[in-house]
């Protein structure tokens, strides 16, 4: 599988707030946070931050959002609902982060992940990251517990 990185646009944004997810994973649809919603839908924030992910036939399939704090790239991803759990993460995971890399040159890579999300920690951990820290985080109208993980880009 090919990935194509561009920067996202108001078509793919848009496209990504309507994602529905299934079963506990719905707690990723952007309905459910307005403040992550509301910043993939403003476009003054996807300047060199926000990329749209497609496949060969140029179809949306996810996206990833790279943040860039000193010699560190914070990395938030998602793939699209149908996609889900059917072996892509990996390859997705490893193609996000090759663009970051040379994008960005980090020095290290570092995303969270809420504690539940198994399958998506079972695919970070093969993908070298490493447990950093667990902390609560106040999202979703409630309070959630993530993991914190690392990885030398």
């Amino acid at each position: 599988m090919k990935f194509g990185f561009q920067p996202m646009h108001e078509d793919h944004a848009h496209a990504i707030a309507s994602w529905h997810y299934e079963g506990i994973d719905a707690f990723y649809d952007m309905e459910n946070d307005a403040e992550d919603r509301e910043e993939l839908l403003d476009p003054g924030s996807w300047n060199d931050h926000y990329y749209a992910v497609t496949d060969e036939k140029g179809d949306l399939i996810g996206f990833f959002c790279f943040e860039r704090e000193k010699e560190v790239v914070v990395i938030g991803l998602g793939l699209r609902p149908d996609l889900t759990g059917r072996g892509w993460g990996q390859a997705f995971l490893e193609a996000g982060l090759e663009f970051a890399r040379e994008k960005y040159r980090p020095v290290t890579f570092m995303l969270s992940v809420a504690t539940f999300n198994r399958r998506a920690i079972n695919v970070y951990r093969k993908a070298g990251f490493e447990d950093a820290e667990i902390f609560v985080n106040e999202t979703n109208g409630g309070q959630y517990e993530f993991l914190r993980m690392a990885r030398e880009a």
